[in-house]
């Protein structure tokens, strides 16, 4: 798995997930961010870490009894024990949440040992409890179903579909309040630095507007005095 560096997982904790879709898509990247998934905690922090991979198929009835769960190599069991610690468990479930992914158990087992959070398409059961856990966790919407009812897991660490999204083992995953972005491995040190870049002037920019500044020649700056404004702001606040 690419290695996420310490300083760009710490600079990603800073910025939002918005502001990554618009550096993202400067680069010709337009369909990153995961479709219909929400934070069950929205205050739990931001997720930062690199993906690793569980992918259902849909569910065979005789190949998929509730029996499964006794083998110790059941993919779903294996995934939530192998997911190493700072990666992000990307589940992706067909996009169904008529059947759980997983449920409170085994997200907190991922909290336990250490994973920076979990997003699936499809949606978690015991979501009230996950809700109260200080995890970040995604899903579609609460569904207690067990996942064998509609969905098979099959693979581990393999490129997959969540939301809409390509994800490859090693891509970087970002998630806030408002969702969860993937940021190819490649280009995570670059699109952080200038969602960095980005922030600053977007925080210079909020507070002006607030003040009641139109954003007419500010918001792009395409007036000289929006720039030297922005450059006095920076040396102010040390950004």
């Amino acid at each position: 798995m690419p290695s996420l560096k310490p300083e760009t997982r710490e600079k990603l904790r800073t910025v939002s997930v918005a502001t990554l879709c618009t550096a993202l898509f400067k680069r010709g990247l337009r369909n990153q961010f995961i479709q219909d998934v929400r934070p069950l905690n929205p205050s739990a922090g931001t997720m930062v870490g690199e993906a690793f991979t569980l992918r259902y198929i849909p569910a065979r009835e005789d190949l998929n009894p509730l029996s499964v769960f006794q083998d110790r190599a059941h993919p779903q069991r294996k995934a939530v024990e192998d997911c190493p610690p700072g990666a992000v468990m990307v589940i992706d479930s067909r996009k169904d949440p008529r059947a759980a992914s997983a449920g409170g158990i085994l997200v907190s087992r991922l909290m336990k040992r250490g994973v920076a959070g979990v997003v699936t398409d499809g949606g978690f059961r015991d979501s009230y409890e996950i809700a109260g856990l200080p995890f970040p966790s995604y899903h579609n919407r609460p569904s207690s179903p067990t996942n064998l009812t509609l969905h098979q897991a099959i693979d581990i660490n393999v490129p997959i579909g969540c939301g809409d999204v390509a994800v490859w083992p090693g891509d970087v995953v970002v998630g806030d309040a408002e969702g969860v972005i993937v940021i190819p491995a490649h280009l995570a040190d670059e699109v952080t630095t200038e969602a960095v870049e980005m922030t600053a002037f977007e925080d210079f920019v909020t507070e002006e507007v607030l003040k009641g500044r139109s954003i007419l020649g500010l918001y792009p700056p395409t007036e000289e005095q929006s720039k030297v404004d922005f450059a006095a702001w920076r040396k102010a606040n040390g950004r």
